[in-house]
């Protein structure tokens, strides 16, 4: 059994969300999954954040990692964001409430400095 199917991320979660099955409506699915799937398993300390929907842009899940590496995927709904995080075993927070962390801030303005950024 591969770590997408662990995860409920494989090809049947791919069906099985077309049809609108599972408690959560639609899972994540597609290129989005997968990267947040590996981003999750390969990486250590890894926090889930929950952006909620705007007039811009639909709900996004954040993943940010122990040494403050993030990335940010679209999600169907705040409840997909959360299964996601349950089923891989991460804590998972309303970024409304609790903001981000200041490790993801420290390592984009690392970033920044390294690409010679301001």
């Amino acid at each position: 059994m591969g770590l997408f199917s662990r995860l409920g991320l494989g090809r049947s979660a791919s069906r099985a969300s077309s049809r609108g099955s599972g408690r959560g409506g639609r899972r994540p699915t597609g290129p989005d999954s997968a990267h947040l799937a590996e981003f999750a398993a390969t990486r250590t300390g890894v926090e889930a954040y929950v952006e909620p929907a705007t007039n811009v842009t639909p709900t996004t899940l954040v993943l940010v990692a122990q040494d403050g590496e993030w990335t940010r995927r679209r999600v169907p709904d705040p409840a997909t964001a959360r299964d996601f995080a349950r089923r891989t075993g991460i804590p998972v927070y309303d970024v409304n409430l609790t903001g981000y962390p200041q490790r993801m801030r420290e390592w984009t303005a690392r970033k920044r400095r390294e690409e010679g950024g301001a």
